[in-house]
């Protein structure tokens, strides 16, 4: 992920009787008896929590233009989601009894019945009716039009310095629609967009890193720089290759072959059959074979002055790279959004779903916990439920600003991958070593201190934190059976006595200072388009790595799916499938000497040097065990054979 936005559990029985609300239910929303509002059913989570009495600015003008998505809950929500867990553990008599798209649409989706109901309701209520696909309908029309559908009043809100629509109360379906709604998304206006997070400029400017470097760690000494904890650092790798990530990871000789892979962001870069064809050449990875590579595009973009589009490029070519580079042999489906807001990024990921276009999806992009409206989640949700019935299983990355104290002031984790449905994925600082040797890693967490001027110490070091991996412990979303007794009291119960899902799952390498070299088309100074190549990180390399890892696996296991893997995951922990990863793994305190061009592409300006420091990550740990770093640890070489058996 680049910045923040660049990302569920048990108590499915209590909504049997309200199927529209399991959704809701599983994240923890409180709901409204049905006495509230007589012979209506309210649509829990609708009211964003900034929609405060302070924050109310007064009524929305009615001729004000509303668009909405009203999302279908289907034939049987809870039971939806009974299955998915049933399906994915491997205690239970239905693991890895997976339905087909078809057979999951019959048994779980819409019936026509359901969504002509719908449709009559709206249009009754004076809306237009926009859109029908078997997840939601979308419709369109004045502020007074929704509040009577929705049943309530749309307010204006301040939220920081600006002001956004809101609904002043939940809003609610009429009860003679027995259930057949999930949620409904867009009564409020504030942005709901993702971004991506990997510490990348946009690549319509050119970055590239200076030297020295080292070709693996510790092999080139900073010997004429200053010592840091104690002694002598090397300088950064390149960065390291997918012969150098699979040795580390335990791939084998297993490639992936036979297994789909499919990577959702938003945008598409023009160049990347270009760009990844040329850097798996010049990198010894084997060349994509005929359809191997393809995309799966929308028709048209939206947002793409507010989304950055171009800095989406890079995403793309990131995932795509780092996923054939560890698994060579897996087919990649690039499937893109027409944006970075929810509701694209959502479509692309039904997409996936409703075509069963992989049964691995890597995902690199998300937002703050606080940021992400319940009646989006409970959206996201029931995409990831019906992916888990299919056998699909998704992979998020777990964010880039540790705790987020630095970056918003308020400590919290990274949605989508607090989603207690798909597979979190944390960071690390990796240690290669000669010979392509697994040597350490610790949690990715960064302090920065520049050299002096006079080049003879560190400023303030070790610095100011920069940069580190997502993780903590959800305010909204109750601990998933499958943490249960193995994540630590401490932090399952740090927000709530009942105790709340903890990110991440899983790890792999993040650190952009021990990170993976890419190449990609971008536009130097003098208005040319060349191919370069780059070190770069964030755990928007660490979800890919993961997802490929998990191709490994899944071909180890004789090509029979993974789907949702967060129980077989946890069901390994302790064993020899995973490093158990530390903040200090050589007791020493470590770091690595960094120098960059001052302009980002030349010496021409100068250099910078500085001092990145390993393992410091806000106030999160890496410790011995399961930590809200690294979560169970990084795959070992015992992990990929460990599916070989079962």
């Amino acid at each position: 992920m680049r910045s923040n936005r660049a990302k569920m559990r048990a108590g499915v029985s209590m909504a049997a009787t309200l199927p529209m609300l399991a959704g809701a239910l599983a994240l923890g929303i409180p709901v409204a008896h049905a006495a509230d509002n007589p012979g209506r059913a309210t649509l829990a989570g609708t009211k964003p929590a900034w929609a405060t009495a302070k924050a109310d600015k007064g009524a929305t003008a009615d001729s004000s233009k509303v668009s909405a998505r009203v999302y279908l809950a289907g034939r049987d929500a809870a039971g939806l989601a009974a299955y998915a867990k049933a399906v994915s553990d491997p205690s239970s008599a239905s693991y890895g009894t997976y339905l087909s798209t078809r057979a999951a649409q019959d048994r779980y989706g819409a019936t026509e019945a359901q969504v002509a109901a719908v449709r009559s309701w709206l249009t009754s209520a004076g809306l237009k009716v926009t859109g029908v696909t078997q997840h939601y309908v979308s419709v369109s029309g004045d502020v007074s039009a929704a509040e009577q559908a929705f049943g309530t009043q749309l307010h204006n809100y301040a939220k920081g310095a600006k002001t956004y629509r809101a609904p002043a109360k939940t809003a609610s379906a009429p009860d003679s629609l027995n259930g057949a709604v999930l949620t409904v998304t867009g009564l409020d206006n504030a942005p709901h967009l993702a971004s991506h997070s990997d510490t990348l400029p946009p690549p319509d400017a050119v970055f590239k890193n200076a030297g020295p470097f080292s070709s693996y760690y510790g092999s080139t000494v900073a010997s004429t720089l200053p010592d840091a904890y104690g002694g002598k650092i090397p300088y950064a790798v390149e960065g390291y290759t997918g012969k150098q990530l699979r040795a580390a990871y335990g791939a084998g000789s297993y490639t992936g072959k036979g297994v789909r892979v499919a990577i959702t962001d938003a945008y598409a870069s023009p160049t990347i059959a270009h760009d990844a064809a040329t850097y798996a050449k010049k990198h010894g990875d084997a060349a994509y074979t005929g359809g191997q590579l393809s995309q799966v595009l929308p028709k048209k973009y939206a947002h793409t002055d507010e989304c950055g589009a171009a800095g989406w490029y890079g995403e793309e070519t990131l995932d795509v790279e780092a996923v054939h580079a560890v698994a060579p042999a897996a087919d990649i489906t690039y499937v893109g959004g027409a944006s970075c807001y929810d509701d694209d990024l959502l479509d692309s990921l039904s997409k996936v779903v409703d075509g069963h276009l992989a049964d691995i999806v890597s995902n690199s992009w998300g937002s703050i916990e606080s940021a992400q409206t319940p009646d989006l989640q409970a959206a996201y949700d029931q995409v990831f439920q019906f992916g888990a019935v299919e056998g699909i299983g998704f992979y998020f990355s777990s964010g880039d600003n540790g705790d987020e104290v630095a970056n918003t002031g308020t400590k919290q984790v990274d949605s989508p991958a607090n989603s207690a449905w798909v597979t979190a994925v944390g960071g690390t600082s990796l240690a290669v070593g000669k010979g392509d040797k697994y040597l350490w890693e610790t949690g990715w967490g960064t302090e920065k201190a520049m050299l002096s001027a006079d080049g003879t110490s560190w400023t303030d070091f070790p610095g100011a934190f920069t940069s580190g991996a997502g993780g903590g412990t959800s305010a909204t979303v109750a601990e998933p059976f499958y943490q249960q007794g193995v994540v630590p009291g401490a932090l399952a119960t740090a927000n709530s006595a009942a105790g709340n899902r903890v990110v991440p799952d899983i790890s792999a390498i993040a650190d952009p200072n021990t990170g993976f070299k890419v190449g990609q088309t971008q536009t130097f100074p003098d208005g040319s388009q060349q191919y370069s190549e780059y070190r770069i990180g964030g755990t928007s390399l660490a979800a890919p790595v993961i997802a490929a890892v998990q191709a490994l696996a899944q071909q180890a296991r004789g090509g029979k799916a993974i789907g949702f893997a967060n129980p077989s995951i946890y069901a390994r922990y302790g064993t020899k499938a995973y490093h158990d990863v530390t903040d200090d793994p050589t007791g020493s305190g470590l770091a690595v000497a960094r120098v960059d061009y001052t302009n980002s592409y030349d010496a021409s300006q100068g250099l910078l040097t500085s001092v990145r420091t390993l393992g410091a990550d806000s106030s999160l740990e890496a410790v011995k065990g399961y930590d809200d770093v690294t979560g169970v640890g990084t795959p070992a070489g015992g992990y990929v054979e460990s599916y070989r058996r079962r």
